[in-house]
């Protein structure tokens, strides 16, 4: 049977797939990266003999590079239990190092799968003078942390953040690190006392505490370089984010700038606060006055840009005084046409890690497989415990796209409830644009919109295809239980100041 064609950014279905192609070394790396955050696990006050082997596997893993010596000694002072601050620093480091490498190495196969090349890195602009004292006060924190280890926080450890938060949030030059301590703190409490967790978010915590470290560095946290975007905006997707206290939605675009210079790739974002009473398609209400990009998106336009603030990882600073609606812009013909010609922007090195990942890709001309088609013959024993077979009803229900004869797992968790998108639309889709993470070991596709037909018509849907409002009943209910309880804090809050 032939193979039909398929389409990944501009690859054709006769060439070789090189996603699923082995890299040399990265295991290896994640395994360094693995065996230093079981090493926080129990603290490095007084290490055990397998914690001093993990950080001697992370110091090996940077052997021959610039942070070889500093790490090597680090390592030995840490397996010492002797460990300052500034080894703690070194050790971070390394951490972040290894994972930046996994990026790269990720990314150069999606660039040799998609054909895009990237932008030119520039150097950061240098951030406001950063009070030292709060930066010493964060490191000690975190120090303290490690020395205990995610086994032995407590409330009176964790505690220690809130002054130093307090002290740097009024200072724009250390807002980001005020907020990511203040998330990993109150994630630390929620977790509190550590002694008693049956499972620890080992890789996560390791991921905050050595960013947080390498933020309390001077100048770690300059600005991104930015420049000025005039042109036309043609939307590709909407990826939506939400947590209980707050919600994301994330513009994936083509940029197609007005003095005829190549196009790219771009991003537009808000975040907002929100009550945990407002989730699926009510989220819009708190993201939609703050974009003006969500309402031409749900119409299906493009929008020109004037002198619109970007950075140079492709992050447009949004101002609507400086863009404004334009032409009707079909976002599965600018994915046909412009995307595979986009150049793909680059990545600051505090944010170059695998979770990070998510590159607009363009699907077509795939087969849809169920997980159950690769099963064998299941033995049908009746006394399966019920919670087994959910977990195998679910496996069954995974999707796979195949793409030029090569697996592609579809991550449809990540399909929010916020639009009209589902897995069965996905099951049923013969196009997808989507974003191409990596997660486990494997890279996945994301749905942002996909292309079905319905009673013989052609259909795009997308998942933020109610981010400028809607007349489906669902949406409409979410949205309506949204504005009441929108209304109701509002009234609350506002009895609250008057008193």
């Amino acid at each position: 049977m032939r193979v039909p064609q398929c389409e990944l950014g501009s690859i054709v279905g006769e060439r070789a797939h090189p996603l699923s192609d082995t890299i040399a070394g990265l295991d290896e790396a994640l395994a360094a990266v693995d065996a230093f955050d079981q090493a926080l696990v129990a603290g490095l006050l007084r290490p055990q003999p397998a914690q001093a082997a993990g950080l001697t596997e992370l110091a090996h893993a940077v052997t021959g590079t610039p942070l070889a010596a500093r790490v090597a000694e680090a390592a030995e002072k840490a397996a010492a239990g002797a460990a300052s601050e500034d080894h703690f620093v070194a050790l971070a480091a390394a951490r972040t190092a290894l994972l930046g490498s996994v990026h790269d190495a990720l990314m150069t196969r999606v660039e040799e799968a998609t054909g895009r090349t990237h932008g030119e890195e520039t150097r950061p602009a240098p951030g406001g003078r950063q009070p030292a004292n709060l930066l010493s006060a964060a490191r000690s924190w975190l120090s303290d942390l490690a020395r205990a280890g995610w086994q032995g926080i407590d409330h009176d450890l964790v505690s220690g953040a809130a002054q130093v938060v307090s002290a740097m949030l009024p200072d724009p030059a250390l807002r980001r690190l005020a907020i990511l301590l203040d998330g990993f703190s109150a994630e630390l409490a929620a977790s509190c006392p550590g002694a008693s967790l049956e499972r620890i978010p080992v890789r996560r915590w390791g991921d905050l505490w050595s960013r947080a470290m390498l933020l309390t560095v001077p100048g770690a946290a300059d600005v991104p370089a930015t420049g000025t975007a005039t042109g036309r905006l043609l939307p590709l997707g909407v990826d939506v984010q939400e947590h209980a206290t707050a919600a994301q939605a994330q513009v994936h675009a083509v940029f197609e700038p007005a003095d005829g210079g190549a196009p790219r790739l771009v991003r537009a974002g808000v975040s907002v606060p929100k009550p945990d009473t407002v989730v699926g398609a009510g989220l819009w209400q708190l993201l939609r006055p703050h974009l003006s990009l969500l309402a031409a998106f749900s119409e299906g336009r493009s929008m020109d840009l004037t002198d619109m603030p970007v950075t140079a990882e492709g992050d447009l600073i949004w101002s609507d005084e400086q863009a404004r609606p334009s032409e009707p812009a079909d976002a599965f013909a600018t994915a046909r046409v412009a995307l595979s010609t986009a150049t793909a922007q680059v990545t600051a090195p505090l944010d170059r890690h695998p979770a990070g990942i998510a590159v607009p890709v363009f699907l077509q001309g795939y087969v849809v497989q169920k997980a159950a088609q690769n099963d064998a013959q299941e033995d049908a024993q009746k006394t399966v415990q019920k919670a087994v077979q959910k977990a195998a009803q679910e496996d069954r229900d995974a999707l796979t796209f195949i793409v030029a004869g090569h697996p592609l797992a579809v991550d449809t968790d990540r399909i929010p409830t916020a639009g009209p998108l589902t897995p069965e639309a996905v099951a049923a889709s013969g196009a997808c644009i989507g974003l191409l993470r990596w997660d486990a070991g494997s890279f996945s596709v994301q749905p942002l919109a996909v292309e079905t037909t319905v009673r013989k018509k052609a259909l795009a849907i997308h998942a933020g295809g109610w981010a400028g409002g809607t007349t489906d009943k669902v949406g409409v209910k979410a949205e309506k239980a949204a504005t009441d309880a929108v209304a109701v804090l509002r009234e609350r809050a506002g009895r609250l100041l008057r008193k």
